[in-house]
């Protein structure tokens, strides 16, 4: 009789570590109107009081709003606060469809 081979996904699904921090995809959390938190961005590509574009490893994301400041900035995390309208995104990241 065989015995079935039980087999061990990788390391990050053994621990059980959340998705987003083993992968470079965005997590984006918005907080009211008035705050959003972007983890695993890339760079911050402009900003202004009314309008911020930062690129992470999948596309670019723009927040259009008023009073948009950066705060608690680190090199994985970003804190907007300010009255924020919209936020959207732009995909550079090819989907393999053709």
């Amino acid at each position: 009789m065989k015995r079935g081979k039980k087999k061990v996904g990788r390391l990050d699904k053994l621990l059980e570590i959340p998705e987003e921090i083993v992968s470079n995809e965005p997590k984006i959390t918005i907080i009211s109107f008035n705050k959003c938190l972007i983890e695993n961005y890339k760079a911050i590509l402009e900003y202004q009081e009314f309008f911020i574009r930062i690129s992470c490893y999948i596309g670019i994301i723009n927040i259009n709003g008023f009073n948009l400041q950066l705060n608690e900035m680190t090199n994985d995390d970003l804190l907007i606060e300010g009255n924020i309208d919209s936020i959207d995104f732009e995909s550079t990241v090819d989907n393999g469809e053709e």
